[in-house]
């Protein structure tokens, strides 16, 4: 599926054009069928993005806001992306949205993972949003070079819902939505910053192994086009 790159001067700008882009696609959304369903990512990169949208003037009451992935920490935890978007997007205006996390207590991560999976199946179907971020090894989501369940998340005709990943690179075991549940998002961004991850991106559009780097999954077979937002 084609791509299209947006560069920016600086990271700011590429917040408020993103935070701008994203705001009228839920507002559009929720014209059309009454609610809007957003996935985001965590890492330190999208922080500034989180704060610009979390003032637009949307219907955030009909808004559901979920992650794309997760680790298996509990909400308090430094490393947990649901603290991140619970401090820096769910406040202000969005502080009206509802957000379905997924981590929840329970005997095994694959007790969580299906509990995850059955509170978050009334969205997504596809998500009006789905926002991704790449390491620097070429993974995105928890989908890391070697996972354990690679193969299997990589894999469109896995059901849609959120699964379990470990992998070398990854540290504590994570969630992850699989990659058909976010393939048809109805927008695509995948959210990059920095030289060197435009560099990782430019050695995985040259590419085709997902094993050795998972975003080319996204990149070259995602079913909706991919928004590429890049600022250095």
């Amino acid at each position: 599926m084609a791509s299209t790159f947006h560069e920016f001067a600086n990271g700011a700008d590429l917040a408020a054009a993103l935070a701008d882009k994203i705001a009228k696609q839920l507002v559009a959304a929720i014209s059309t069928k009454g609610t809007a369903s957003i996935a985001v990512s965590g890492g330190s990169t999208p922080k500034r993005f989180f704060e610009a949208l979390s003032g637009k003037d949307i219907d955030w009451s009909k808004v559901t806001v979920t992650l794309v992935d997760e680790r298996f920490v509990p909400a308090d935890n430094p490393r947990s992306n649901h603290l991140l978007v619970a401090t820096h997007l769910l406040k202000d205006k969005a502080a009206a949205a509802t957000f379905i996390p997924l981590y929840h207590q329970a005997a095994s991560i694959d007790a969580a993972a299906e509990i995850a999976t059955q509170e978050t199946s009334s969205i997504g179907k596809p998500f009006d949003v789905a926002i991704l971020g790449m390491g620097g090894d070429g993974h995105t989501a928890s989908f890391f070079p070697r996972g354990n369940h690679l193969a299997r998340a990589l894999d469109l005709s896995t059901p849609r819902g959120v699964m379990t990943m470990a992998a070398e690179g990854a540290g504590e075991e994570r969630l992850t939505f699989t990659f058909s549940a976010l393939s048809d998002a109805r927008l695509l961004v995948l959210h990059i910053e920095g030289q060197e991850k435009k560099d990782v991106l430019t050695k995985a559009q040259a590419g085709s192994d997902e094993t050795d780097m998972p975003i080319r999954a996204v990149l070259n077979r995602a079913a909706s086009p991919l928004e590429i937002y890049w600022a250095p």
